[in-house]
């Protein structure tokens, strides 16, 4: 099974990681390797949250499931997670990304970088697609979206799934999750943008 971090804003979307995570449990699909309220202690510094999520949790999994909820975008450890699962180092490689837009966020759009399988398996109600290549568009239809995300979406090469939580099912979790894998180490992220200071 794939070992998989799940980057989230902990106090909003405690419960859609708890469900996600004992779904692919469930189903054989993933090992959950993620940071869990009160895995960290609250006097640690910024540095020390950094070092042991990028050190240990991240170093321990393959890929990243990002949930985004209405203050997902604003969150500086969200925002270090993803920098960090994106950063190709000497300690924790680089990990791909699935992105999960939870309910109310976005449910209507989505993004198929993994062609026509993905675009069958997920969503077979769609007969027109469109490209977008404008930041503007993007954060339209995607505004809670971390800044990292949106970044690498304008990138041609990069392939990260948006999907809606309504999507999720055994059989489309399990082909983002293998289709990710597969591409993980192919994936030139754009880390050009600063990790956050502070939560917004």
């Amino acid at each position: 099974m794939h070992k998989v971090f799940v980057s989230y804003h902990h106090s909003n979307d405690q419960w859609y990681k708890e469900e996600l995570v004992e779904f692919g449990k469930q189903h054989s699909i993933f090992v959950d390797r993620s940071v869990d309220t009160g895995d960290i202690p609250e006097e640690w510094t910024d540095q020390q949250i950094r070092r042991k999520v990028r050190d240990g949790y991240l170093r321990d999994s393959t890929m990243t499931v990002v949930l985004v909820g209405r203050e997902t975008g604003r969150r500086k450890h969200v925002d270090w997670e993803i920098h960090s699962s994106m950063y190709d180092g000497s300690v924790n490689r680089r990990s791909e990304i699935v992105v999960i837009n939870l309910p109310g966020i976005s449910d209507d759009q989505f993004t198929a970088p993994h062609g026509d399988e993905e675009k069958r398996l997920l969503y077979p109600d769609i007969t027109s697609w469109m490209h977008i290549d404008e930041r503007a568009e993007y954060e339209r239809r995607y505004p809670y979206m971390p800044d990292h995300i949106i970044d690498n979406l304008l990138k041609p090469d990069v392939k990260i799934s948006i999907v809606p939580w309504a999507r999720i099912n055994e059989r489309t979790l399990k082909f983002l999750i293998q289709a990710a894998f597969r591409y993980r180490l192919h994936c030139p992220y754009d880390l050009s943008r600063s990790m956050r200071r502070a939560n917004s």
